[in-house]
């Protein structure tokens, strides 16, 4: 008899920014008794809901219970920067560019930012939540502009367009004259992530039953059923999909292969009209992967306001500290003051941290475990892409259709073990720290 024990439940620090600021949405009951499904998703963001789409095209008649430990939009999907990126974007990489098959991943993220606007369609989700409005690489430093310039020649030998910003552009575009050239590419959705989720879990509940705080304590074989426990009640189905991320190795998976960094946000309170010049939504990664991200939003998505997107701590047992956000928020009001002077001190309204789940060799862990039940995690920092294509490929493998999707996640190797503590987290941490000072004016 196989057994599953949640030995962690998610807990979070600093508020999910983007479910804040849009005001409350819709609730869904908690599981307080015994049922039974067809087949139950454990996790409510990109992965979970994504399968749960995924499974209703599938298999329209089958009974089909999603379980959310928190409130839907709460987790990792209120806590991200919302860049749903097509291109090869591997943050371990020192301009992004990947070691794989570039084009076989960038025909799946366009598969997944697809398969994301027809759900806005389909379910009436506002399509400011969803503006496929592109992206930019920003550089500030001569080594940054190095790297877009390595880039660049990476998109060529792709056959991918781009366009290459000066400062004036980027000014034009941000307002700010801090940075020194930019690198545009057209294929990145901008989304506002909890509104986009939220939205997805309404259309989806017209089909699929959704069971917010309801945390998915153990899952025991029992014949050819699963039974799930959940505080006040439980589940029999025969299958189950985990689209838990990183919390795939607090059910006892991939211990010891996962690393488990957070990076931390914040979001300035809306800002005064007129307060700063340039258009009113933008979004700009880093040239250097270890740099800033910046992203303004307007009314439509919460307000005229400007996150600020920066450092990172690896946290193998899953829980960043107070001093985490504490020391991050600091140095983001240094990088947020140094891009907009004028508004210099300005506090945010908003500060958080995100839990990301990544593997040494970048793979993920998609696929059956055993008989019926079934992953969608380890998104190597990319959730709303990839989290969306590991949904997808594990409502496929559950339906036993064979698609390119499945073909890809199967051929994966497992992810690579990592060092023992405390070594992982102390020499981790000291990577990152090198890795972020290198990068300091991005």
């Amino acid at each position: 008899m196989s057994r599953y024990v949640a030995r962690r439940l998610p807990k979070h620090r600093g508020d999910a920014a983007w479910s804040s600021i849009l005001g409350p949405g819709p609730r869904y009951p908690r599981l307080e008794e015994e049922i039974t499904a067809d087949l139950v998703i454990i996790g409510a963001g990109f992965a979970g809901l994504s399968a749960a789409r995924r499974l209703v095209q599938l298999r329209p008649d089958a009974r089909i219970v999603v379980l959310e430990a928190g409130q839907i939009a709460e987790g990792a999907a209120g806590r991200n920067s919302g860049f749903m990126i097509d291109l090869p974007h591997e943050l371990t990489s020192h301009d992004y560019a990947g070691a794989g098959d570039d084009r076989a991943q960038i025909d799946m993220n366009r598969h997944a930012i697809a398969f994301a606007r027809d759900a806005v369609e389909d379910y009436g989700i506002c399509a400011d939540f969803f503006d496929p409005a592109g992206k930019v690489n920003g550089a500030v430093s001569d080594a940054a502009d190095a790297q877009n310039q390595s880039y660049a020649a990476h998109l060529d030998a792709l056959g991918e367009p781009y366009d290459l910003l000066d400062a004036q552009a980027m000014a034009e575009m941000t307002g700010s004259t801090y940075y020194r050239s930019g690198l545009y590419t057209p294929g990145t959705a901008m989304l506002q992530p909890a509104g986009y989720i939220r939205g997805l879990a309404e259309g989806l509940s017209q089909t699929v039953a959704l069971h917010e705080h309801s945390a998915c304590i153990s899952i025991k074989r029992i014949g050819h059923v699963w039974r799930l426990q959940v505080p006040k009640g439980g589940i029999a189905a025969p299958q189950v999909i985990l689209a838990t991320n990183g919390h795939l190795e607090s059910f006892g998976l991939a211990t010891g292969r996962l690393m488990h960094v957070f990076l931390y946000a914040a979001f300035t309170p809306v800002l005064p009209k007129g307060a700063v010049a340039g258009t009113g939504r933008w979004g700009i990664t880093p040239s250097d992967p270890m740099g800033t991200s910046m992203r303004r939003i307007d009314a439509p998505q919460g307000g005229d306001r400007i996150l600020t997107r920066a450092v990172a701590t690896l946290r193998s047992g899953m829980r960043a500290t107070e001093a985490d956000v504490a020391r991050a928020a600091a140095i983001q009001q240094t990088k947020f003051d140094a891009r907009f002077p004028e508004l210099a001190g300005l506090k945010p309204e908003y500060t958080w941290a995100g839990h990301l789940c990544l593997s040494r060799n970048g793979a993920s862990v998609t696929g059956e475990v055993e008989e019926g039940l079934f992953t969608a995690c380890v998104q190597n920092g990319l959730g709303t892409a990839r989290g969306t294509l590991t949904g997808m490929a594990a409502a496929e493998m559950a339906c036993g259709v064979d698609t390119h999707l499945t073909r890809h996640f199967a051929a994966e190797a497992a992810p690579t073990r990592l060092p023992p503590q405390p070594f992982r987290d102390t020499i981790g941490n000291a990577v990152i720290r090198w890795k972020e000072r290198r990068a300091a004016l991005e």
